[in-house]
């Protein structure tokens, strides 16, 4: 009896043992949480499991880049959507639209060479109720747009062309004849736009030459983004505003092995801006935000919280790769809106930047409504570590009245920075820094890999 009894103590502490070892080595989010399995379980979309198959050109859809087919397309959906659901296939070739509006049930399926192309009148597009710039406003809706779905997923090895050139031209003569012009002053849709839904995947396809942002999710959750190609160009003519994703008051969210580079920042977490914008129940925040296993070509910021945006929560960019952004982290400071950004690690990342961490106030189109200026902004709870990295400066950090900045960790960091002393760390409370080392050197070398960039699709 007492060997038995022995026997079990020494199981039940062995069990013990592994049960915290599995706790320790388990996948954490910043807040200390274990990640979910769901962020783990990516499967490839299986066409075959969504429903009937509805290839659009056996609808009379052709294949034709000059002549405008969204009423044909849609009513392809609604037909899908009618008959209890189905895949909506676009075969190889070119197929010009303007918005088309997935119903539940329907998919979007692009095979291996099918493009569908935006057009560039923004005549052919409606004006809609819609979700911009962190207000609920009239504008335009996006060439895909999915709300309030269930399960919608996008797949495949084809291209949605936002087909942007035209409006990039005329955005910059406008901004050229009024430079205080706003973004939405020229008017420009998005590529796609996923709102109040859930259980989305959008996997496979690319995405590039948006005339706005060029992904965007509202109030959406358990959102899966896998294996994107995402591109707007920098040159000859810059695309203005095309964020590649734009997270926008979303929860439970994953962006795994994509490639980004975009004239604007590659992911931004939004959720909404004004004096009274965290009482708006239009507005809301976003937590537990995934970003791994990227890389991100030039683009204005690789992660950036705001520039509409109250709370952000949980949010992990890890062993990704950078070649030439012009920031790494940036966080932007509304004076005109309460913001509080915490729990925001980034770990694991090599390559090179232009600012590795810039922390300032942010004014672009500040505007109080008549109200009171709202209590001050904070971040706290960031962490950054486990990164090699070059760059021309460190850390731009402004020092503000306005917002505060405290409980900071830095570990393991390699720096190489052409403006090593433009650092500003005194503005953080709390700032813990472990085996940081931030070199001085004359020259850095450009690893920036610009396969994608130069493709306006101007063709």
């Amino acid at each position: 009896m007492k060997r038995k009894n022995k026997s079990n103590i020494l199981l039940s502490i062995f069990a013990i043992l592994i049960f915290s070892s599995t706790i320790k080595s388990q996948d954490k989010f910043p807040d200390g949480t274990a990640i979910p399995k769901w962020f783990k379980e990516n499967k490839p979309t299986d066409i075959n499991k969504l429903g009937k198959k509805y290839l659009i050109t056996d609808f009379g859809v052709k294949n034709d880049s000059t002549i405008l087919q969204t009423k044909q397309v849609q009513e392809i959906i609604d037909l899908a959507a009618k008959n209890g659901g189905g895949v909506i296939i676009v075969p190889k070739g070119t197929f010009l639209i303007s918005s088309v509006f997935f119903k539940q049930g329907t998919h979007l399926h692009l095979e291996n060479g099918a493009k569908l192309k935006g057009s560039d009148d923004i005549n052919d597009f409606p004006v809609v109720i819609t979700r911009m710039e962190g207000q609920t406003v009239k504008y335009f809706p996006a060439l895909i747009n999915a709300d309030g779905l269930d399960g919608f997923t996008i797949s495949g090895k084809g291209t949605l062309d936002g087909n942007g050139l035209r409006f990039w031209k005329s955005f910059w003569k406008r901004r050229e004849w009024n430079p205080k012009c706003t973004n939405m002053d020229e008017m420009r849709p998005r590529i796609i736009y996923v709102s109040n839904s859930k259980n989305i995947q959008i996997e496979g396809i690319t995405v590039k030459n948006s005339p706005f942002w060029s992904t965007h999710y509202y109030k959406s959750h358990f959102v899966k983004l896998l294996n994107l190609t995402i591109l707007a160009p920098k040159e000859p003519v810059k695309a203005p505003s095309s964020d590649a994703v734009d997270i926008d008051a979303c929860t439970n969210f994953l962006i795994k092995n994509c490639y980004m580079s975009v004239n604007d920042d590659a992911i931004a977490l939004k959720g909404g801006k004004g004096p009274k914008s965290d009482i708006d129940p239009n507005n809301g925040e976003n937590r537990n935000i995934l970003i791994e296993d990227n890389t991100f070509g030039f683009c204005h910021s690789v992660l950036t919280c705001g520039s509409e945006s109250i709370h952000n929560y949980n949010v992990l960019l890890r062993n990704s790769v950078v070649k030439d952004p012009s920031r790494l982290l940036h966080l932007k400071m509304r004076p005109d809106t309460p913001q509080h950004y915490e729990y925001v690690t980034v770990e694991n990342i090599k390559g090179n930047v232009k600012t590795f961490l810039y922390v300032k106030g942010w004014n672009q189109f500040f505007d109080l409504k008549g109200e009171e200026r709202p209590r001050k902004g904070l971040a706290n709870n960031i962490t950054l570590k486990n990164i090699d990295i070059s760059c021309e400066t460190a850390f731009s950090i402004e020092k503000s009245d306005l917002f505060d900045l405290k409980d900071f960790t830095f570990e393991n960091l390699k720096i190489k920075a052409l403006k090593p002393e433009e650092q500003n760390l005194s503005n953080i409370k709390n700032l813990k820094q472990t085996k940081v080392n931030v070199t001085k050197v004359a020259s850095l070398s450009q690893s920036y890999d610009k396969k994608d960039d130069s493709d306006i699709a101007a063709k």
